[in-house]
């Protein structure tokens, strides 16, 4: 996993604008109207996100569309299994020990 896509996402403004971008792709104003940033300001996190590869980016006649990359997000929930694995299994041991716990009182 790249570091970059977590300094991205760290930044509280970047972080809002991929939970609008949950929702549907949306052009630069309007991203900038409904999180009450200016267009520039919004521009600017726009483009660290898509240099992180988090949105891509589609123009549509004088207006630059902007959306979620799967890509990315499938490749953030494939490093994030990990750690859901390594934790199951953690949490498997400790509910084994637990039971013989119960079994010996």
């Amino acid at each position: 996993m790249d570091p970059a896509t977590f300094n991205a996402l760290a930044e509280p403004n970047r972080f809002h604008i991929v939970e609008l971008l949950c929702r549907r792709p949306y052009p630069v104003g309007e991203i900038a109207q409904k999180l009450h940033l200016r267009q520039p300001q919004a521009s600017k996190h726009l483009k660290v996100l898509a240099d992180a590869k988090i949105v891509i980016v589609r123009p549509r006649a004088n207006k630059r569309i902007y959306e979620l990359s799967s890509k990315k997000f499938k490749e953030i929930d494939g490093w994030l299994n990990r750690y859901r694995n390594l934790w199951k299994k953690r949490f498997d041991r400790l509910d084994e020990l637990l039971k013989k716990e119960v079994n010996r009182s």
